[in-house]
């Protein structure tokens, strides 16, 4: 019964995303969650690091607060729990869906810098998930010995809902690009030595497609990939190396790799990712599903901490 309900919401989600080719576009509903306005903070240096992160924490403590006098139980534990004196905000919007940038790690300090890019249906209210991925991306990439690696969670952009015709477009990718491109800028500021990398999952390798020919980094992963709106690496226009993964039973696989241009929009996210054609360095992902790929000890998340640490010669590839 279970493969069974899996390949149906396979069908389904295909069904959806070649249905986006002939509906009209439309942005997915987000909830009206009340939040003060973002902190105020001067540029980012390495000494501002600890500043920035309690003011953050200050903001979504406030904002944990409001959304509990509106009501809202799940998004006030959220913001708590991003209050919390253990953690370290980098930015924080509690507004609307909501925006936040967190730091695992000591930034300032570390060898080796991942930032990890969400994919659709990611907000603050699913913002634990996410949190439990950059956790798990960090853990095992500070196993062994070697440089520390720091690994930010960079959910800076508004996602598209999974059961929307956004998702079939790169219009949510192309407004967020810019914001990865700068904030992957301040990242070459605050630490200009460390090996930088982003990898990115589901609809967020639409964004680091999008953004690609503006990141210095030295890896592009993309794993659980629908497309990144080009035809292939080279079309990226970037230097860094790109990586892809597919996990053996992520419904993803039936997303159908087309790109047509209609009146208002062009409609699809082009080539698969981890076909031979698109060039990308395929690495294995084992039998990962579509929220599988950061789970501890398999290979998706092996494979990944091996990218982020530069440990190239390391990876196993699908």
């Amino acid at each position: 019964m279970g493969r069974l309900a899996h390949r149906t919401r396979r069908t389904a989600v295909a069904a959806l995303l070649a249905a986006a080719l002939t509906v009209p576009l439309s942005a997915a509903a987000r909830p009206n969650v009340p939040a003060p306005a973002p902190a105020a903070l001067p540029p980012l240096t390495p000494a501002g690091l600890a500043t920035a992160y309690a003011a953050n924490r200050a903001d979504a403590t406030r904002a944990a607060r409001m959304a509990a006098a509106h009501g809202d139980s799940r998004r006030a534990a959220a913001d708590r729990a991003i209050g919390s004196t253990r953690r370290q905000p980098l930015a924080f919007d509690g507004r609307g869906a909501g925006l936040v940038s967190e730091v695992f790690g000591d930034l300032a300090h570390a060898g080796h810098i991942a930032v990890l890019v969400p994919g659709s249906d990611t907000s603050l209210d699913t913002y634990p998930r996410f949190h439990r991925a950059a956790e798990a991306l960090y853990a095992a990439a500070n196993r062994g010995p070697g440089p520390r690696t720091a690994v930010v969670a960079w959910l800076g952009y508004r996602t598209p809902s999974t059961v929307s015709t956004t998702v079939a477009t790169t219009t949510r990718a192309d407004e967020a690009a810019p914001q990865l491109q700068s904030f992957v800028r301040t990242l070459r500021e605050l630490a200009p030595g460390s090996h930088l990398s982003v990898v990115c999952h589901s609809y967020g390798s639409v964004v680091c497609g999008r953004a690609a020919h503006g990141l210095d980094v030295a890896d592009i992963a993309l794993v659980g990939s629908p497309g990144t709106g080009a035809g292939d690496v080279a079309a990226l226009g970037t230097r860094a190396r790109v990586w892809a993964a597919r996990g053996g039973d992520d419904w993803v696989a039936d997303v159908p790799h087309v790109r047509v241009d209609l009146l208002l929009a062009t409609v699809g996210l082009g080539a698969d990712p981890v076909s031979r054609d698109f060039g990308a360095r395929v690495f294995d992902a084992g039998p990962a599903d579509h929220s599988g790929y950061f789970t501890p000890g398999s290979a998706s998340l092996a494979n990944l901490a091996r990218i982020t640490r530069g440990e190239t010669s390391e990876v196993t590839r699908g």
